[in-house]
């Protein structure tokens, strides 16, 4: 089944547009793999993750880091400063457990990304958390992912 499949594919064609212009904004391919891996094991889409953990793979993300993403918090070494920040910013946006984004998580992610980087950065968390919902939803498996 393919994503236009799961939903209007004008809406399809907007949601895409949304993910690839924020991920060629953001200008780490490596990095936005790892923020939409984040983001879709919170939201539990077992579609997105096998896309994008084969995505990831092809953009040189270690399998170290793939393996510690869920316990990212406690993989001292594994990722950088810049990473960490956008993975807790990643984690504040998709859970909004307050109903807002801490404000230390986001200066802290605006010191490693000026402010059209974050815009983009923000963009791509947005854009997975309405793909999780919508491959969720629709109970789409994982399996269809077709490069």
């Amino acid at each position: 089944m393919s994503r236009t499949d799961v939903l209007d594919r004008e809406v399809g064609r907007a949601l895409s547009a949304l993910s690839a212009t924020a991920k060629q904004g953001l200008g780490d391919p490596a990095l936005a793999e790892l923020v939409v891996i984040r983001a879709s094991q919170l939201n539990h889409c077992a579609f997105c993750l096998d896309m994008h953990l084969a995505i990831a793979r092809e953009h040189g993300v270690s399998e170290r880091q793939l393996d510690l993403l869920a316990a990212w918090e406690e993989a001292e070494g594994v990722f950088d400063e810049r990473e960490r920040a956008a993975l807790a910013l990643t984690e504040a946006v998709t859970v909004l457990t307050d109903g807002f984004v801490p404000d230390d998580v986001y200066a802290d992610a605006a010191k490693h990304f000026d402010d059209g980087r974050l815009a983009h950065l923000i963009g791509l968390i947005v854009a997975i958390n309405n793909w999780n919902r919508v491959m969720v939803a629709r109970r789409i498996p994982p399996g269809g992912y077709r490069p």
